[in-house]
């Protein structure tokens, strides 16, 4: 289900996120100090980087653009610089409602990095004349907003590799004159590509069919097969189709030292599962959460990775220890019904109905738009013999869906059917990862930093990282900090509207909310206002939101999705004999 909006789900940080036995630190750390007549070490940032404009060349040249994207994303990783990934930009283009292939304007990518909080957005362009090739490319500084000098270099085809390291450690030594690595430094660090299985490579991550990735990826690693990009790419095209046989040997390949193994080994549990493993699911999970624990996230858990433990667990009858694992995941994300729809199945399964009936209630609560959290609900009540409750919620969720829009759930003796029904997470929300890697090994600890560095963008990201790790009293400092120097900051007012809506004082989020729009308008944000206002029974105010969300964007499927419920949605929810609720 989704998350609170300002987490950016599934974006993956490179060479933020933890692998078992190293992290990103190491890399930071074997980096030369600067010289002696430095002022001040070099300042690193997190960069977005977006496709390169194709300028000119032929079409048949159009893999370049994302191919240099993927390319930068990768050199500037390799360096030790916290970089947000290919698939992470994807997944905050469909937040916008934004086609893949969109070409942006600079005020859209200046939009996308703050929601994002980069503190550097990459851009740039390429040009082909005859089989000589031009690369520019120049780094928009967000805070305070500031363009940088272009920056070019041209030579064959043949030699894109090298150009284009050339080009990226000009651009970081550009913007930073305190950047400590020469040219021959950077170089060593990068990783020698082939240029045609960097060209597989990138055509197999544009590809819109699937045999067609497949064939290009395939490629590319048989033509690099030390080179692990290709293996990852192709786990997650064969994981995608619930190929499990054939994603398991790609994600395999993936090395331990790889920004993407968490990931790898999270999906191979996954993949466990689905092949109705649940004892090697469980090896896998533990394995993967004490890894965890042990090289950065002291004593933290991820509720995804609980969620599937507990799931593990509960199908070898292991009960107690996947009822402790679902209550964690729980606590930890206070907005998620899969958890406590989860623990209602397990209930269920012990014969315990009145309390599967109460978790069924909090799945409903958390998530008021699911028809099958309220038909479980009202199975639970019903098993235990509240049948007045069980017809109260038959008739409210008639209301709301519709007389057919609930769904008719029966349960077999031998537990199959709640197999079935298990909410297994089938992928990895790093955003609470990142966080403590990027404080230091726990979100609290973040608080510690050096004060005299802080900006506006610090403070927001401290804040979400709090938030992410259900610290709200300390994450609602860091938001209040930065509106006393800037009252009007969008990202402050959405991080305090997430605090009150977590908390139930939906008018005060209502008011944090309209004060973000304020400062800048946004289609995620007024999808949920629109929320918030369905909660509150008020789907005329919810319908206006929702309707100016979709004219900023309109293929935003999230505000599609909610459109269409209002659409179906009885505004004035009378009680029988006309009486209202």
């Amino acid at each position: 289900m989704e998350r609170p909006f300002f987490s950016a789900r599934y974006l993956v940080l490179l060479s933020a996120v933890v692998v078992f036995g190293t992290t990103s630190a190491a890399a930071h750390q074997s980096a030369p100090p600067p010289s002696a007549g430095s002022a001040t070490a070099h300042q690193q940032g997190i960069y977005l980087v977006f496709p390169f404009e194709n300028a000119g060349a032929s079409p048949r040249l159009d893999w370049l653009g994302e191919g240099l994207e993927e390319l930068t994303i990768q050199r500037l990783s390799g360096a030790g610089e916290q970089v947000y990934s290919h698939a992470g930009r994807l997944v905050e283009l469909e937040r916008y409602g934004l086609p893949r292939s969109s070409k942006l304007s600079r005020a859209t990518m200046l939009h996308i990095g703050e929601d994002l909080d980069a503190d550097f957005v990459v851009i740039g362009r390429f040009t082909v004349n005859g089989t000589s090739l031009t690369i520019e490319s120049r780094i928009l500084k967000l805070s305070p907003a500031r363009l940088q000098p272009a920056l070019r270099e041209t030579g064959t085809l043949d030699s894109l590799m090298d150009l284009h390291t050339r080009l990226v450690w000009r651009m970081l030594s550009a913007s930073d004159r305190n950047y400590a690595l020469n040219l021959a430094e950077f170089t060593k660090r990068q990783r020698p590509l082939r240029l045609d299985a960097f060209e597989h490579y990138s055509r197999g991550l544009l590809a819109s069919e699937d045999e067609a990735r497949l064939r290009e990826l395939r490629e590319a690693a048989r033509l690099e097969p030390e080179w692990p990009e290709p293996d990852f790419a192709l786990g997650e095209a064969y994981f995608a189709r619930r190929d499990c046989d054939s994603a398991l040997p790609w994600y395999a390949r993936v090395p331990k030292t790889h920004d993407r193994y968490v990931e790898a080994v999270f999906a191979t549990g996954v993949c466990r599962l689905l092949l109705e493993q649940p004892d090697h699911a469980e090896e896998v999970f533990i394995s993967l959460q004490e890894a965890l624990k042990n090289n950065v996230v002291s004593g933290a858990d991820l509720p995804e990775i609980l969620n599937d433990l507990a799931i593990a667990r509960a199908r070898q009858g292991k009960t107690a220890a996947a009822q402790n694992d679902f209550r964690r995941a729980v606590e930890l994300d206070p907005d998620e019904d899969d958890y406590p729809f989860n623990l209602g199945l397990l209930a269920l399964q012990t014969n315990d109905a009145s309390a599967a009936a109460g978790y069924f209630r909090e799945a409903a609560e958390r998530e008021p738009d699911n028809p099958e959290d309220r038909a479980l609900l009202i199975l639970s009540l019903e098993k235990a013999g509240r049948k007045n409750e069980a017809d109260q919620e038959h008739e409210a969720a008639n209301e709301t869906f519709g007389p057919n829009g609930v769904p008719t759930i029966r349960l077999d003796a031998k537990n199959e059917t709640m197999a079935r029904l298990h909410r297994i997470k089938t992928e990895l929300d790093v955003t609470t990862l990142r966080a403590e890697i990027e404080s230091g090994g726990s979100p609290a600890s973040a608080t510690a930093f050096d004060s005299s560095s802080d900006t506006p963008v610090t403070h927001i990201r401290r804040g979400r990282q709090e938030l992410s790790a259900g610290h709200a009293d300390v994450a609602e400092e860091e938001f209040r900090a930065v509106l006393a120097v800037d009252p009007s900051s969008a990202a402050a007012h959405r991080g305090l509207a997430e605090i009150d809506r977590r908390q139930g004082r939906m008018d005060d989020a209502v008011k944090e909310l309209q004060a973000s729009l304020d400062a800048r308008d946004s289609a995620v944000v007024r999808t949920m206002l629109a929320k918030i206002y369905l909660e509150q029974k008020k789907p005329d105010l919810a319908r206006a939101e929702v309707q100016k969300a979709l004219k900023l964007a309109p293929n935003y499927a999230e505000a599609k999705q909610l459109l269409e419920h209002l659409q179906n949605y009885k505004a004035s929810e009378k009680k029988p004999g006309g009486g209202a609720q």
